[in-house]
């Protein structure tokens, strides 16, 4: 697994404490120029499909259910780790002194068609929608967002932008010489 970065959301984080972590797992599904992601018109941004793992549930099985439940599709195959995110921040919960969530990316393909979506009432409101969207018009979208001023961002967008910038440095260019 590579390391892609540590995001800290508080200035003041005790990651020597008692932690709460959450694994994630996160489908990078690329075709040709373009990358499945999740678009939600209330937020404006990009995020990759993908959710935590459940208790005794495997990064693959968590991996395939995520994306069928927020895309629809069904994966055919994943096929390596990419590398993961660590972000901290102060946790909800009383009895601990950080929330410690590790983001895992792989790489994946699906079928081509399409089934319904399963969505957290979070993802309805946000109005979670499939999308095939240029890489770049991903991460220009993104960053005008992280740019902004005048609104609240969502927590992932950094974390989502700097993966997505990953893989157009690391895999699409490398893959096109």
């Amino acid at each position: 697994m590579y390391f892609l970065k540590e995001i800290f959301r508080e200035d003041v984080i005790n990651t020597e404490g008692r932690t709460l972590h959450r694994e994630a797992v996160r489908g990078i599904i690329l075709q040709q120029h373009t990358i499945l992601m999740i678009y939600s018109p209330v937020n404006g941004d990009y995020k990759f499909p993908g959710g935590g793992v459940d208790e005794n549930e495997s990064c693959e099985k968590a991996l395939i259910r995520e994306v069928q439940e927020e895309c629809g599709a069904v994966l055919s195959h994943i096929s390596q780790e990419v590398g993961c995110v660590i972000e901290y921040s102060i946790p909800r919960e009383i009895n601990y002194d950080v929330f410690k969530m590790t983001s895992r990316y792989f790489l994946c393909n699906t079928d081509d068609d399409f089934r319904e979506q399963n969505l957290d009432q979070y993802e309805q409101d946000l109005g979670f929608r499939p999308v095939r969207v240029d890489i770049d018009t991903a991460i220009q979208t993104n960053n005008a967002i992280l740019d902004a001023t005048d609104r609240k961002i969502p927590p992932w967008t950094d974390r989502e932008t700097l993966v997505l910038k990953y893989i157009k440095e690391n895999i699409l260019l490398k893959n096109s010489i």
